[in-house]
């Protein structure tokens, strides 16, 4: 007695849901592009399980500074929110990373000096009044905070945000 060959729809069936698991593993290549290691998107394939269409925006970091400080951070936004958002509402935040001193002035805080006056010795940084004045733009737009009298520091909750548009910034 031999043993039945599954039917045609059977065989399809069995084909597409092969084609399905391995178009959840693998992103789709791009005409003559190979198709990426799936470990190298172990992240994308987390939240293309949990995400519906059209998508979502994830950033994630878990960080720990010169310091000694540890910051660990997840912001997941839907796709669509993104797209339909005032972005005029982040020309503030994103304005305040604009200027190479504003970004130095976060570099070094991250890096350890937290006093007005420690950043005024250093060289690059100008006068006590650019200092303050760079430095009340970054209060103002969130990327620091004051933590005593004359010491900053970048609030925990931006540490990876800020590492993550510096991130998307790199050449």
């Amino acid at each position: 007695m031999t043993e039945q060959e599954p039917s045609l729809g059977e065989r399809l069936e069995r084909l597409e849901a092969r084609v399905a698991a391995l178009e959840r593993a693998r992103p789709a290549a791009r005409h003559g592009e190979q198709t990426p290691d799936p470990d190298v998107f172990w992240a994308l394939h987390g939240l293309q399980e949990r995400a519906e269409e059209p998508g979502m925006v994830l950033f994630t970091g878990s960080v720990t500074l010169p310091g000694g400080e540890r910051a660990e951070w997840q912001q997941a936004h839907p796709a669509e929110e993104l797209l339909a958002d005032d972005w005029s509402q982040a020309a503030s935040a994103v304005a305040a990373l604009g200027h190479p001193i504003r970004l130095l002035l976060l570099r070094e805080i991250l890096h350890g000096t937290r006093t007005a006056a420690e950043l005024g010795a250093h060289r690059r940084l100008g006068t006590s009044g650019q200092l303050y004045h760079h430095l009340r733009q970054l209060v103002a737009a969130g990327w620091l905070r004051t933590t005593a009298r004359g010491q900053y520091a970048v609030p925990a909750e931006k540490v990876v945000p800020l590492l993550v548009i510096l991130a998307a910034a790199r050449r």
